[in-house]
């Protein structure tokens, strides 16, 4: 089983044709709501593939809360860990140009998951085999969360986004940490392969279309993508972490893993929307009997 802490939000996403300056207004070209959240979409990639999970989090009292929970339900997912709270559930505003994206995050509910609310989890955290995380919750929650889980010998994945609020001191407490490259050089520096060599067999450096790599003790493995034609890169990261989390827990090997999440990120950015393009199990299975 995994548990997932972490955020749920609605993504209120707006296609344009060119993104605005400073005080410029443009017309976009569509306007639709999506089910996100980092800590959701992660969740629901690792369901997608068959994996049994549970997710931590909170949503709001208004319609977007009933909505989100009911998506999550949807994908098999145990949502007795989800908090009902008093005001809005979060959201991000996602502007869409040629393929790229940008986002605004406003929490929303999320702030609400407090170390309180963690400690309540305490044995359903135990009896997993990984705890998924990443950082659009409060701080002190995810510095409790990862203490905890290093109490309870449960590993932890951690997708550090936004990077900014990483603490480098929380590296003793994470397993397996999955930076793209623009976080990685947030957070250790430019020189990727000394921190790569830093920490063997924990940091993992997502490269886009480009793969993946991470050292694995003795020499550098460059675990390469699959070429794909995107349409909406939105959650490809996601994607990546949920399908490696299930990768892990099935008894895969970091390259194996690394290479079964390549093969899921590629296949997510075909379609549009976060959680619209995450692939079921058998769909990755043809992908990759296709690319031998």
């Amino acid at each position: 089983m995994i548990t997932v802490i972490g955020s749920i939000n609605m993504d209120l996403v707006v296609q344009m044709e060119v993104f605005p300056t400073q005080g410029e207004t443009v017309l976009g070209s569509l306007f639709t709501t999506a089910p996100g959240g980092k800590g959701a979409n992660q969740a629901v990639a690792a369901a997608h593939l068959g994996s049994q999970v549970k997710m931590l989090g909170a949503v709001g009292s208004d319609s977007f809360g009933v909505e989100l929970r009911a998506n999550l339900n949807k994908a098999n997912i145990d949502t007795s860990l989800v908090m009902n709270t008093d005001g809005a559930t979060g959201i991000a505003n996602i502007l869409l140009h040629e393929s790229d994206n940008r986002i605004v995050v406003v929490p929303g509910a999320n702030s609400k998951i407090t170390p309180e609310v963690v400690a309540k989890a305490k044995d359903v955290i135990g009896k997993s085999q990984l705890v998924v995380m990443q950082l659009e919750i409060p701080v002190e929650t995810i510095a409790y969360s990862l203490k905890l889980c290093k109490e309870l010998q449960v590993p932890v994945l951690f997708n550090p986004a936004p990077a900014a609020n990483f603490n480098i001191n929380w590296m003793p407490y994470i397993d397996y940490l999955t930076p793209n490259e623009t976080e990685c050089a947030l957070l250790f520096g430019d020189d990727v392969e000394a921190a790569l060599e830093k920490y063997p067999n924990q940091l993992i450096v997502t490269l886009g279309d480009d793969g993946a790599r991470y050292f694995d003790g003795e020499k550098h493995v460059h675990v390469k993508g699959y070429t794909t034609t995107a349409v909406d890169t939105t959650g490809a990261g996601d994607t990546f972490n949920g399908a490696f989390a299930h990768a892990i827990t099935n008894g895969q090997s970091i390259e194996e893993a690394v290479s079964f999440a390549n093969i899921a990120a590629s296949l997510s950015v075909e379609k549009f929307g976060a959680q619209g393009g995450m692939p079921r199990l058998a769909e990755v299975i043809a992908r990759k009997e296709g690319a031998k």
